[in-house]
């Protein structure tokens, strides 16, 4: 007969070991809230401060600021923002090995895939757009991707914290986008940008 310390492991046993190395790789991944979220409310407050500022709510700018230059420093902003987020997935992703390594790595590029491609896309159609339907195209299609990835990171890195951001941004430019490109740039500014600057250093507080 085996002692106990002889006997292999049964499933159960087996299944509780790797759950706990799960979990404890989990909490060993700490990604920094003002990488993760203080970029994008920087982005947003600025850029599509800008962009409200130049639609305006009854089709008329409220400050001399050209439509090219709205566009430009938003999407600046938001590529910006987009690769400071994923340095800080990447860096955090270094203090695991394995296939929790490799998961983050993919999620990293998956962040300077997303954004680099809907820039491009959002390039080639904008022309062939009204330019109040082209500024919505940019910033819709942007805080859809950026809504996306957040709710997909929520689930590799099992973060409530991460999906319920994700669907909080979901829904702001879901209204955004059927009330129209001015209301749509007021509302990012004011509920993401301003949100996002929040939460950051609400969380980097708590952490």
């Amino acid at each position: 007969m085996l002692d106990d310390d002889e006997r292999p492991p049964t499933p159960e046993e087996t299944l509780r070991v790797i759950e706990a190395q799960q979990a404890a790789a989990a909490r060993h991944i700490y990604i920094d809230p003002l990488l993760l979220y203080l970029p994008w409310g920087v982005a947003w407050l600025v850029g599509f401060t800008a962009l409200f500022l130049h639609l305006g709510l009854d089709g008329r700018s409220y400050a001399p600021i050209s439509q090219g230059a709205a566009v430009s420093l938003l999407t600046a902003a938001q590529l910006v923002a987009g690769t400071v987020a994923a340095y800080g997935i990447t860096r955090a992703n270094r203090q695991v090995r394995g296939t929790t390594r490799d998961r983050g790595s993919m999620y990293g590029w998956a962040w300077f895939a997303g954004i680099a491609l809907t820039a491009v896309l959002d390039v080639r159609l904008s022309p062939l757009l009204p330019p109040a339907e082209s500024q919505l195209l940019w910033g819709g299609s942007m805080l859809t991707i950026v809504a996306v990835l957040y709710m997909v990171g929520g689930a590799v890195w099992s973060s409530r914290q991460m999906f319920s951001v994700g669907l909080w941004t979901a829904a702001v430019n879901l209204l955004g986008v059927l009330l129209g490109a001015g209301w749509h740039a007021l509302l990012t500014a004011v509920l993401l940008g301003g949100g996002f600057i929040v939460a950051g250093l609400w969380w980097r507080r708590r952490s």
